[in-house]
């Protein structure tokens, strides 16, 4: 089965004008919209075996100018993401510094925050560094790769992560911000209400923050 050729061959050139629009033409499209590249993607993912996982596919994919196979590379990592080698875990990094927006890195930092959970070292070696990175997209995710962690969020990581990047003035860190601070408002409504009242944050982090708890 070749991917590759089956997603030009899906693709539809009127939803693919749309489709650059909403992302304000960053990026060049096929017009192949998400409910058929997952119908795709799990065929195709079925052929292949749980071990497989390559980071050239990863990148192969990336390097296509049309954003939807940088879909497919973000969905293949999300798939294969309990057998990638944390060994690895440098390519993340180069992966979110590649041709970078909100969607791709949105999609990437569950699967860091995956493999951050499962093997801890990660955190020191690679995410304390992401906070003081230059990028704002290693900023972003390591502010965000905690989202799914529930009660197993590092509340301490999450406050270094926040506090070292309140003041950069960037609209896709003070949203991370606020988003990272809701889903853990979920989790501990009394703990986020008392960091946002102590905490000089923006506006805009300050009411995504509490979105969740004002509507309880």
């Amino acid at each position: 089965m070749d991917i590759f050729k089956l997603y030009r061959e899906k693709g539809n050139p009127d939803k693919a004008v749309q489709m650059a629009a909403y992302m304000k033409n960053q990026f060049p499209f096929i017009g192949l919209q998400s409910p058929e590249r997952k119908e795709i993607n799990s065929l195709y993912f079925k052929q292949l075996n749980k071990n497989e996982f390559t980071w050239d596919f990863v990148f192969d994919c990336m390097s296509l100018p049309e954003r939807e196979f940088t879909y497919l590379a973000t969905a293949y990592m999300q798939h294969f993401q309990s057998t990638i080698d944390p060994e690895t875990f440098r390519n993340f990094e180069r992966a979110l510094l590649t041709k970078s927006w909100w969607d791709s890195v949105d999609s990437i930092a569950p699967v860091v925050g995956h493999l951050c959970l499962k093997y801890p070292w990660l955190v020191t070696d690679f995410i304390e560094k992401w906070i003081y990175a230059d990028n704002i997209w290693l900023k972003r995710t390591a502010i965000i790769h905690q989202l799914k962690y529930k009660n197993k969020t590092n509340i301490d990581l999450l406050s270094k992560a926040i506090l070292e990047n309140n003041k950069t003035g960037e609209f896709f860190i003070d949203k991370a911000i606020g988003w990272a601070l809701r889903e853990y408002s979920k989790t501990d409504s009394l703990w986020v209400t008392e960091f946002v009242s102590k905490q000089k944050l923006t506006g805009l982090s300050s009411r995504e923050a509490l979105k969740w708890i004002k509507r309880l």
